[in-house]
């Protein structure tokens, strides 16, 4: 075979085998398929698309060009949930030890944020002294004994997709439900689970801004897992406005302890539970959506969620203190500016992409993966959608070093174009949309 040939294939709109794919692949460890000729099947990809079986082959085979992990020595079910990305989410930290605690082992591979989305690694880190960066034995290890593990992608795992994630983003190809479809199933189901949960999120804030291609980018993750042997099931979710009352990492930290401790807001928890009862049910953990909503609130009311997730920093180097004084451990802004509404009413709208833009510009997020993280920085919003204000009343709290100065006049212009206000509450819209088998 020879990769040109392929290429010139895909690009008039011809079908890879599994076989040409495969070649592919195992070209990107031994450099006989140069990242020049990568990129350029990655447009040819992102203009052609790709069949499903063909898309079935790229997930196989980045998956088996590293480590494929086999947990079967720890009982019980793996199930693990991946996200697409939005402002506020820091469902992994609260449903991760949630789902453990009703027994069900949750060996989670999480990823860093990159512009306005968060990732839950950084948010991790946020905890003095967390390791997101542990070996396969300690991640065996860690799974084993707690019930969970949070850790980043290792060199062992889906080493092609680190390659290609890399391509993707420096030539214009991410859009690409194929592509997209790879990556994230190479990566989760190399992770030694049972089966997976998607929160597909569509909307200002998401990847998908329309639900039609969020609805699409589901179905194609779970029709490629169950034809690959692994039942994975989605949620489409809203991300019009942030999740939650935070943006950034040390508060996200602090406001999943709160939801671990049964003081969550409506919104975050609304997600969470939907995410974690699904995680039960396809594990077989729980016989139905209601039953196993039931078994996380327990969870929750009798400490054994925030018992978990204080188990797990502990065995990742965190200081386990943090689940009862958050505030005293997690590091914390040395500025903290408001900003106020202008006028009398209701807020109406507070959309979540400038919000994250704004969280990034105070040093939250990163609009590079060499940009340097400030883990106390971030908005808190005081205000949400449908609460009241009078004028002057401060919606929400920028958090911020202040030797960032011009960041936030940005800041503050961005939440001025992000949050409106009218004379009537808005009627409430459920934030889980679908459910795709």
């Amino acid at each position: 075979m020879r990769a040109v040939d392929l290429i010139r294939q895909k690009r008039d709109g011809g079908s890879l085998t599994a076989d040409e794919i495969r070649f592919l692949i195992g070209g990107i460890a031994t450099g006989a398929v140069p990242d020049y000729q990568w990129a350029a099947l990655l447009m040819a990809v992102v203009w052609r698309g790709m069949e499903p079986a063909e898309t079935a082959a790229l997930v196989e085979a980045m998956l088996h060009s590293g480590t494929v992990l086999d947990l079967g020595d720890i009982p019980g079910p793996k199930v693990d949930k991946h996200s697409t990305g939005g402002v506020g989410d820091k469902t992994s930290l609260i449903l991760a030890p949630i789902v453990a605690a009703c027994g069900v082992t949750v060996p989670m591979v999480s990823g860093r944020g990159l512009g306005h989305t968060g990732g839950t690694l950084d948010k991790l880190e946020s905890i003095p002294g967390f390791r997101v960066d542990i070996d396969l034995a300690a991640y065996r290890r860690i799974a084993r004994e707690c019930g969970l593990v949070l850790a980043g992608q290792t060199a062992e795992i889906a080493p092609a997709d680190r390659v290609l994630y890399a391509l993707r983003d420096a030539t214009a190809t991410v859009e690409s439900i194929p592509l997209i479809t790879a990556s994230i199933l190479s990566k989760k189901l190399a992770e030694g689970i049972d089966a997976l949960v998607l929160d597909v999120k569509c909307g200002d804030g998401a990847f998908m801004k329309r639900e039609a291609d969020a609805r699409a980018l589901a179905a194609s993750m779970t029709s490629i897992g169950r034809a690959l042997g692994k039942p994975v099931q989605a949620l489409i979710t809203r991300m019009d406005e942030p999740l939650g009352r935070t943006v950034g990492n040390a508060l996200e930290v602090k406001e999943s302890i709160a939801c671990l401790r049964g003081q969550g807001p409506a919104d975050l928890m609304e997600v969470t539970l939907e995410l974690a009862a699904e995680m039960l049910v396809i594990g077989g953990a729980a016989p139905d959506a209601a039953t196993a909503r039931e078994r996380c609130q327990g969870v929750i009311a009798d400490g054994s969620a925030l018992e978990r997730l204080r188990r797990v920093i502990a065995a990742q180097g965190g200081e386990p203190r943090v689940c009862d004084d958050p505030e005293g451990v997690l590091p914390r802004a040395r500025e903290v500016t408001p900003f106020r509404a202008n006028r009398a009413g209701f807020v109406t709208r507070l959309a979540a992409l400038p919000v994250g833009q704004a969280s990034m510009l105070l040093g939250a997020g990163r609009e590079t993966m060499a940009a340097r993280i400030d883990p106390a920085a971030g908005i808190v919003l005081v205000r949400t959608v449908g609460d009241p204000v009078a004028a002057g009343d401060v919606i929400a709290e920028l958090h911020h070093d202040p030797t960032r100065g011009p960041s936030v006049p940005a800041a503050l212009d961005l939440l001025g174009g992000a949050c409106e206000i009218g004379p009537q509450a808005p009627p409430r819209r459920p934030l889980v949309i679908d459910r795709v088998a």
